[in-house]
């Protein structure tokens, strides 16, 4: 993990290293039983998951973050890990995963993260976000159209996409830049599109 940390050039406490191995322990073990995720190795977790989400970290922007469709935690908690002074709300519609969610947070001691069982759609958050992140969407309108309203004026949308993701932007988003991602041992591209809301 360490060597794939420095690959992608994302420098970590050693508590912080501590608690990543930590969760990708909790979501082996709960994997087996659980099927969380479709990948089964440890190793492939690291590259899969963990920096397939730290590699977003550069792009992270303002002082609370929505992680939509965040499954078993991804990106959010390896980015909550990383940005323990950022706000995170992790949303997921299915129970199991937002109880697997609830148990690694508890785990890893993480007090920036708060866990919501909820649709996006119909999830009421007190104030919108500075940074609106999903791994799970790859229909780029669909996603915007539902979660559109949960972003700041001046917030950002982050969609981390395989290269066949559609452009379509609904009426009131522009897309400001669509960069490649490199994730060590991934294979197929990997991209991150920031998108923002447009005010007229």
């Amino acid at each position: 993990m360490a060597q794939g940390l420095d690959s992608i050039q994302c420098a970590l406490s050693e508590d912080q290293q501590r608690k990543l191995i930590v969760f990708v322990e909790v979501l082996h073990k709960w994997n087996k039983t659980y099927n969380l995720t479709a990948i089964r190795k440890r190793k492939d977790l690291i590259s899969r998951h963990l920096l397939d989400s730290l590699v977003t970290l550069p792009y992270i922007k303002g002082t609370s973050v929505l992680d939509v469709g965040s499954g078993a935690g991804l990106p959010g908690l390896p980015l909550a890990i990383a940005l323990p002074e950022t706000k995170f709300v992790l949303l997921d519609s299915s129970s199991k995963k937002t109880r697997f969610m609830i148990q690694a947070t508890g785990e890893l001691g993480l007090s920036n993260v708060k866990i919501v069982h909820s649709r996006v759609q119909d999830y009421v958050p007190d104030s919108p976000f500075d940074t609106v992140i999903t791994r799970a969407f790859a229909d780029t309108e669909k996603f915007l159209n539902l979660a559109g309203q949960h972003c700041a004026k001046n917030g950002q949308f982050l969609l981390m996409q395989g290269e066949a993701a559609s452009e379509n932007l609904p009426e009131g988003f522009e897309k400001k830049e669509k960069i490649k991602l490199d994730v060590p041992e991934q294979t197929g591209a990997r991209y991150l599109t920031i998108i923002q809301p447009v005010h007229h």
